[in-house]
C-alpha cells in the first residue's frame, strides 16, 4: 500500500514539474529553436526579401567562402571578434576577479564600490557607446584634453580613427561597462568558500598569495568556466556596441567589423558597394556563427567533464 502511495505521489510530482516547465519550454520553442532551426533552412534558399523561396542547397556557403566580397568580409570578422573575445577575457574577466578577491576581504564601504562597479552593466550599450564617442573625440574629447593638459599630448590619438587602435579601445570600452557581471559571480564563488579551508592554510603557514593559488582559484573553476562561456557567447553575439561606437561597416575600414555587424550588413543593411541585402547569405553566417559557437562550448564541456572525472 505504501509503495502505492508513493508512486501516486511521485506521478503527481512529475505532472507538477512539467506544468510548470511548459511555459518555459514554449518560449524557448517559440523565440530560440524555431528561428535556429528556421535560419537554418534559410540559408539553403535565395530570394529577395526577408523570405527567400528559391531553394540552392550549399550555394550560399559556396559563395560565402568563394566570392571576394563576402569571403575577405567573412574572415576579417571572424578574426575581429576572436581579438573581441580575447580583450574581454584578459581585461574584463582578469579585472572582475581581482575586484571580487578585494570585495570578499573585509572591506569598509565594500557595498558602495559594489555599486560603482556594477552600475555600467545597467547603463543602455547605445549611451554608454555615444558617451565614450564624445570622449574619445580626437578634437575635444576629455582623453586627449587630459593628456594635453598634463603634458603627455604625445600620446593623444584619434582612438576611434586608427585602424590599429579601434578594436581593442571599443573592446575596452566593453569590458568596462561589462566588469560588473564576472565581478559578481566570482563574489558569489569566493563568498562559497568554507571558512575553515582558508583558516586552516592560514595555521599551516600558507601566505595570502598561496591559499589564492591553492584554494580559491581550483575551487573557483566551475565559476571561471561558465563566465568564460558567457564571455565567449556574448562577444561572439556582439552588435550594440560596434554599431554605437563604428557604425555597421565597423569604422576605419572595416578594422572593427565583428560577425554580428557583418550579419547585419549582409541580411538587413546590404553590403557595400552591393547594397542589396541578401537573406541567404545571412542565415548563412548565421548559421557558421552558431556552429563556433557550438563547437567552442562543446569542447568547454567536454574538458570540465574529464576534469571533473579526474578529480
Amino acid at each position: 500500500m505504501s509503495i502505492i502511495i508513493a508512486k501516486t505521489d511521485e506521478e503527481k510530482r512529475r505532472r507538477t514539474w512539467l506544468l510548470f516547465l511548459l511555459p518555459a519550454l514554449f518560449v524557448y520553442i517559440a523565440f530560440m529553436a524555431f528561428p535556429l532551426v528556421n535560419s537554418m533552412r534559410l540559408s539553403l534558399y535565395t530570394g529577395k526579401g526577408l523570405s527567400p523561396d528559391q531553394f540552392v542547397g550549399f550555394a550560399n556557403y559556396v559563395e560565402l567562402f568563394s566570392n571576394p566580397l563576402w569571403r575577405d568580409r567573412f574572415f576579417n570578422a571572424i578574426a575581429n571578434t576572436f581579438i573581441f573575445f580575447a580583450v574581454h577575457m584578459l581585461v574584463q574577466n582578469t579585472l572582475g576577479l581581482l575586484f571580487a578577491t578585494l570585495l570578499a576581504s573585509p572591506l569598509k564601504g565594500g557595498s558602495i564600490y559594489r555599486t560603482i562597479i556594477f552600475v555600467p552593466a545597467t547603463l543602455a550599450i547605445v549611451v554608454t557607446g555615444f558617451l565614450w564617442s564624445l570622449i574619445l573625440n580626437p578634437r575635444w574629447g576629455a582623453v586627449n584634453k587630459l593628456l594635453e593638459a598634463i603634458g603627455l599630448e604625445v600620446l593623444a590619438r584619434p582612438w576611434l580613427g586608427d585602424p590599429a587602435l579601434a578594436l581593442i579601445v571599443i573592446s575596452l570600452v566593453s569590458s568596462w561597462q561589462w566588469v560588473g557581471l564576472p565581478t559578481m559571480m566570482f563574489l558569489a564563488g569566493l563568498m562559497g568558500i568554507p571558512d575553515e579551508l582558508l583558516e586552516a592554510a592560514r595555521i599551516d603557514g600558507a601566505s595570502a598569495w598561496q591559499s589564492f593559488w591553492r584554494i580559491k582559484i581550483p575551487l573557483l573553476l566551475p565559476v571561471i568556466g561558465i563566465v568564460s562561456v558567457l564571455t565567449f557567447v556574448g562577444n561572439f553575439n556582439a552588435f550594440d556596441v560596434i554599431f554605437a561606437m563604428a557604425g555597421s561597416r565597423g569604422e576605419p575600414g572595416y578594422a572593427t567589423d565583428l560577425l554580428g555587424t557583418f550579419f547585419y550588413r549582409t541580411a538587413i543593411a546590404g553590403e557595400h558597394p552591393v547594397a542589396q541585402p541578401d537573406m541567404g547569405i545571412g542565415a548563412a553566417v548565421a548559421t557558421l556563427t552558431f556552429l563556433i559557437l557550438f563547437v567552442g562550448v562543446t569542447l568547454w564541456l567536454v574538458s570540465s567533464r574529464r576534469q571533473s572525472y579526474e578529480l
